[in-house]
């Protein structure tokens, strides 16, 4: 197994050392770039030599992850009748992926030890500007990977957490590309129009570079994004890693029904 320090440009990214002003430039500049855009990619976050080995691992993860496909609004949820035709509450788009869940992640995985490696929880608080930070108690759902394949795609969306933490492992051959609409709703003004006009093709979004070995902090609550439809016999590898500032935070029994096929303790 690679320990988490052989994996992380540590180099680049001074984990070990949180108090030099390496760090403090890295951190400050990630900062800014989520201040303004709601996102931070640090590119190159994982050491290249590092990449093969935790892309096999993959494949081999790949092969325990539960398909699923569903048919909904940008909101996470089912299309609303009561609103008029054309209305975002009330359009649905496809999204259709394999994830493997966190308990599919045998001890010696190398993920799985980058996950649970206390020095990257408290960068990535540093960074977030929270007080604390938490690993999900999800026994599901606190890591997974997400594996995309030919056909697959996510589609036009806002997230339910104020935040997301993925790691870039494997671009697919053609598609795959996220694809973002920063800050395009408040709390105070959902913006449906604005919302519509992506959904219809008429606004262009930004795509944001996710090549292998990149980490990316997303707040996505306020954000449109997808991820374009995949192409091509190489799938895309991406590790989502789930934090929050409060302990034991769970996911639903009916969201992992659909994500992972089942409940915890079942086969």
């Amino acid at each position: 197994m690679l320990a988490p320090e052989v994996c992380v440009d540590v180099d680049r990214y001074p984990l070990l050392e949180p108090a030099s002003s390496r760090a403090r430039r890295v951190v400050e500049d990630a900062k800014r770039e989520l201040a303004h855009a709601g996102l931070a990619v640090l590119p190159g976050f994982l050491r290249r030599d590092a990449l093969g080995p935790l892309v096999r691992e993959c494949g081999a993860l790949a092969q325990r992850g539960h398909f699923s496909e569903v048919h909904g609004t940008p909101y996470i949820e089912p299309p609303d009748l009561s609103c008029p035709e054309g209305h975002p509450r009330r359009t649905p788009g496809r999204t259709a992926l394999s994830a493997v869940a966190y308990d599919r992640f045998p001890p010696a995985s190398a993920l799985r030890a980058l996950y649970e490696w206390d020095p990257l929880r408290e960068f990535l608080r540093v960074l977030l500007g929270r007080a604390r930070l938490f690993r999900y108690a999800d026994p599901l759902g606190a890591l997974n990977l997400a594996v995309m394949r030919d056909g697959d795609e996510l589609a036009w969306h806002f997230d339910q957490t104020d935040f997301v933490v993925s790691l870039a492992l494997q671009s697919s051959e053609a598609g795959g590309e996220f694809e973002c609409v920063p800050r395009i709703r408040s709390d105070d003004d959902e913006r449906y129009d604005a919302v519509r006009q992506v959904l219809d093709g008429e606004t262009k979004p930004s795509v944001v570079p996710m090549t292998p070995g990149t980490l990316m902090l997303f707040e996505g609550r306020r954000s449109l994004h997808r991820v374009s439809r995949i192409r091509g016999a190489t799938p895309r590898y991406v590790a989502l890693l789930a934090y929050d500032t409060k302990p034991g935070t769970d996911s639903s029994a009916l969201l992992k029904r659909v994500r992972y096929g089942r409940l915890p303790g079942e086969a």
